[in-house]
């Protein structure tokens, strides 16, 4: 392990600690979390999902930074990338429990905060599923058009708010890792499991964990990254 390696994990305890030693600071972000979901979602991707895109660079090159990353345009796209999944959550996790009912299956309105059963885990991927098919992959092409534009833009925060040259950006574009790795087997086989277990979840701690589970998306991009090179 090198000593940025160490250096970072301790960060990372270093950030997470205080939430366990001052009980007093979890009650605040809580009550924060309930009174404001959506800034809140904004906050934790703004932190915590620029850090799966600093791991997947280290990954990648071996390195924690590099001129030109972009660290803070970053963390602006993935806060209004929290923002979306937000409201993708309560939109698919009110229609999918509709749409069963409408196709006759027998689901209670009150279902997803009933204790576990069979019939909510059938529930919770049905969720997870219809909102990794229909709304992820969105976000995932969005994610990838916003890099290339910090890319393009050599990082610097201001610069990213000039033209975004989409149709050049999309033409740019691997389609091929894009759809074989990311699309075919990242949703099927990580995404949709994933957010039928986070679905199970409590509502309000859903966002943290997707917010944390978007640390593995830099990851996974980083490895799909190295399969193409």
């Amino acid at each position: 392990m090198r000593k940025a390696d160490i250096i970072c994990l301790f960060a990372v305890i270093l950030f997470f600690l205080p939430f366990f030693l001052f009980p007093g600071l979890f009650h605040i972000y809580w009550h924060y979390n309930l009174k404001y979901p959506y800034l809140l979602a904004f906050v934790k991707f703004f932190i915590l999902a620029p850090f799966g895109e600093i791991l997947g660079l280290r990954i990648k090159k071996g390195v924690y930074y590099e001129k030109g990353f972009g660290w803070l345009s970053r963390a602006f796209v993935w806060g209004w990338l929290g923002v979306s999944l937000k409201m993708a959550f309560d939109i698919f996790s009110a229609g999918a429990p509709h749409m069963l009912a409408d196709m006759g299956f027998n689901i209670p309105e009150d279902i997803m905060v009933q204790p576990f059963s069979l019939k909510k885990l059938f529930v919770s991927f049905s969720i997870g599923a219809s909102l990794n098919l229909f709304y992820a992959p969105l976000l995932m092409i969005t994610h990838k058009v916003t890099d290339e534009h910090i890319r393009q833009t050599e990082g610097n925060f201001l610069k990213f708010f000039t033209h975004f040259k989409v149709s050049e950006y999309l033409q740019q574009l691997d389609w091929k890792t894009q759809w074989n790795f990311v699309f075919k087997k990242t949703i099927l086989f990580f995404w949709i499991p994933a957010q039928t277990i986070n679905f199970l979840l409590p509502d309000e701690v859903r966002i943290l964990v997707a917010a944390l589970l978007s640390i593995v998306l830099g990851v996974l991009l980083a490895v799909a990254s190295r399969m193409k090179s």
